[in-house]
């Protein structure tokens, strides 16, 4: 007798069973606590530049305040974003642990927001770092004397505001490979 059944080509069939696709890692309770330094590292940072102002007596008082700097009029703006932003995915991770199906979609999305941000982040902390670096040695070349040696408290402010800025910059990286990574777990092999 001859058989009625079609062979089967196995490369291109579906499987009968149930399968669903891998869960993948799950690092949302990480992020949380991530995007939870972020919002703190961004609060201190704004909060230590603001707080700077120190005014000199070189004969006629001169005060020194973040106002005055474009650079850190952007670097306080910059970090109020990131800090904005940091609560916002804090809030869309937390409801992402109770709400389980919409993780995979909210871990592309935060690889895209988390990568414009650090964007931000970094450019805002590289230009204040530049500004701050000119304050402290000068520029011989076009005659930009150094004013660290004058301001003391407040170039010591804004020395501390950019390297908590930079960690803030360092968190968010790792917010975006925690990111890549758990998306990357829940692709079938």
């Amino acid at each position: 007798m001859a058989s009625t059944d079609k062979p089967v080509d196995t490369e291109y069939s579906r499987p009968t069973s149930s399968a669903q696709a891998p869960a993948g890692v799950d690092l949302f309770k990480f992020d949380v606590i991530l995007r939870f330094l972020l919002f703190a590292a961004s609060l201190v940072s704004v909060v230590v530049i603001v707080t700077g102002n120190e005014t000199k007596y070189i004969p006629l008082p001169r005060p020194a305040k973040f106002r005055y700097s474009p650079a850190f009029v952007y670097f306080v703006a910059a970090l109020s974003v990131a800090g904005l932003y940091s609560i916002i995915t804090t809030l869309a991770s937390l409801y992402a642990i109770k709400n389980p199906a919409l993780k995979a979609k909210l871990l592309l999305y935060f690889i895209l927001w988390d990568a414009l941000i650090l964007g931000i982040i970094a450019s805002a902390t590289g230009t204040a770092g530049g500004v701050a670096y000119v304050g402290l040695k000068g520029n011989k070349h076009v005659n930009w004397n150094k004013i660290c040696n004058v301001y003391d408290k407040f170039c010591r402010h804004v020395g501390a505001s950019v390297a908590v800025a930079l960690f803030g910059s360092i968190v968010t990286v790792l917010l975006i490979w925690i990111s890549a990574y758990s998306l990357h777990s829940r692709v079938p092999k």
